[in-house]
């Protein structure tokens, strides 16, 4: 147990589990709806990155690949480049197969304080509704849904 802040957010996707996990791991895949690589081998103990798609090469997010058991359980550490050692946030994804729907659960454990969580709350739904677009209708949303000013 920690008591550290988490983030956990659970999605419904008109899909299959291989379809879902390749959406998070596939780099082309999460170019197209998080504006991010995610660049990695996916075996565990290597490391993965979350790497800008204009060109730069510079990754926001970096960290190990803690648990890859396609198609069903991803986990990974994330820190900010450089500050990988100090304390990362760890990020579960869970993928759980019911008829012809999969059932994405994304728990983001051990964030640093409320600032940290709030930032999760903010983005990982506008992240994964992305996903969910393009996985059900083939494009992302028309508009970058992180964009969208807070009320």
């Amino acid at each position: 147990m920690t008591d550290q802040p988490s983030y956990v957010y659970v999605s419904y996707v008109e899909s299959t589990p291989e379809a879902v996990w390749d959406a998070l791991t596939d780099a082309d895949l999460t170019a197209v709806y998080w504006g991010h690589g995610n660049v990695s081998d996916w075996a565990p103990g290597s490391r993965w990155a979350h790497v800008r798609t204009d060109g730069s090469g510079i990754a926001d997010v970096v960290g190990t690949v803690v648990t890859a058991d396609r198609p069903t359980l991803l986990v990974t550490t994330w820190a900010p480049p450089g500050d990988e050692e100090r304390r990362p946030s760890r990020v579960t994804f869970a993928v759980r197969p019911h008829g012809d729907i999969v059932r994405l659960t994304v728990t983001h454990d051990d964030l640093r304080d409320a600032a940290d969580r709030a930032a999760a709350a903010r983005g990982w739904p506008a992240v994964l509704s992305n996903l969910k677009s393009l996985i059900e209708t083939g494009t992302p949303l028309p508009q970058d849904p992180w964009l969208v000013p807070p009320d």
